[in-house]
């Protein structure tokens, strides 16, 4: 998930941008190992940083590829400073992050993807790593690497953890695992985990095919904000599981944190109500529901009434729920329909 508030510009409450929109682009020939792809709004600061670490992973073949929404500053500039070794696909509009992120995916050809926020850089041999260990473990379906939390320009390692893999609560919120925690003595085993931070997530290519949807593989109708655990979700549905792998290593700037909330923009707080409720559409079944009701229930008053009392701009987020609530219904049946065919390939 991006940590980037800077992506809320435009178009940020409309509709959803489909996978098959104006702006796909056809995969090219050549296979590569890892294709990274940085999606770019504003940050021209940020990226000589996380695109310069994309090209100095060692031991992979890969392609690098950075997919603008409308920068209004030098964000395209830089990365085409960058030459051949970093293609660069200049959108005409903000489309979202998860937009953005299906344009790149659609454009590259890896048997894994790493989406890279701007704001994080690499050490050399992260997506070697992470590649060793997936071609190990064909029954895995994403990784994620051990996270430093990073700070200033330089995105200066600290001693905390910023992501070692997300966790989901019995009533469905999802957390950072170790986030802010001091990383010493923390998290210094490989295990199974529930999912990947979108600052630095590692993706099969063939599990983010078997995940797609109408809406691509992450749903643009996040925008931005919580598509990386939708997508963690869907790929737990679906049978894949997700590894931390440790000794994969990289340092991510967080912005946007629950504490500074009130700090943060209308449009960020807005997708972010909508968007724990999309969590819940697509990915819950009617027996996870049911088991965890009342926790599931209390949660959402304590919403519903914080945006009735001192977030009032986030109320809009229930309208555009009710106003799309059949196209999302109609994208549930779609999700479900996968899953039960996974369960029933499972008996057969």
């Amino acid at each position: 998930m991006p940590s980037n508030s800077k992506s809320e510009i435009r178009n940020s409450k409309s509709g959803s941008v489909s996978s098959n929109s104006k702006f796909e682009i056809r995969n090219p020939k050549s296979v590569f190992d890892v294709s990274i792809v940085i999606v770019s709004h504003d940050d021209a600061e940020d990226l000589p940083l996380s695109i310069g670490s994309a090209i100095a992973q060692r031991g992979i073949a890969g392609e690098i590829v950075i997919v603008d929404t409308a920068s209004s500053d030098a964000s395209v500039g830089v990365a085409r400073r960058f030459g051949p070794g970093a293609r660069v696909i200049a959108l005409p509009e903000n489309v979202g992050f998860a937009a953005a992120m299906n344009v790149g995916v659609e454009a590259t050809s890896g048997r894994f993807v790493l989406a890279l926020n701007p704001d994080c850089r690499l050490t050399p041999d992260f997506a070697a790593v992470l590649t060793r260990r997936l071609d190990e473990r064909p029954d895995v379906g994403s990784a994620s690497g051990r996270i430093y939390r990073a700070e200033g320009k330089d995105l200066s390692p600290t001693d905390r953890l910023d992501s070692t893999g997300i966790r989901f609560t019995p009533a469905g919120r999802h957390f950072d695992r170790g986030s802010e925690e001091p990383a010493a003595g923390r998290y210094e085993r490989e295990e199974e985990v529930g999912g990947t931070s979108g600052a630095a997530g590692f993706y099969r290519r063939e599990a983010l095919e078997s995940a797609r949807i109408s809406t691509g593989y992450f749903d643009s109708d996040f925008f931005l904000y919580r598509e990386d655990a939708d997508l963690a979700w869907r790929l737990s549905n679906l049978g894949w599981k997700c590894l931390y792998v440790p000794g994969a290593v990289a340092y991510h700037r967080r912005r946007n944190l629950p504490r500074r909330r009130r700090q943060m923009s209308p449009a960020a707080n807005f997708h972010s109500v909508k968007n724990r409720f999309l969590l819940r559409i697509n990915n819950q079944s009617l027996a996870h529901f049911t088991t965890t009701f009342f926790p599931t229930i209390a949660r959402d008053l304590v919403v519903l009434g914080a945006c009735l009392t001192v977030e009032r701009t986030s109320l809009s987020a229930f309208s555009w729920l009710w106003r799309n609530r059949r196209r999302l219904w109609a994208k549930r049946r779609e999700i479900q329909e996968k899953v039960r065919q996974r369960l029933t390939a499972d008996l057969m």
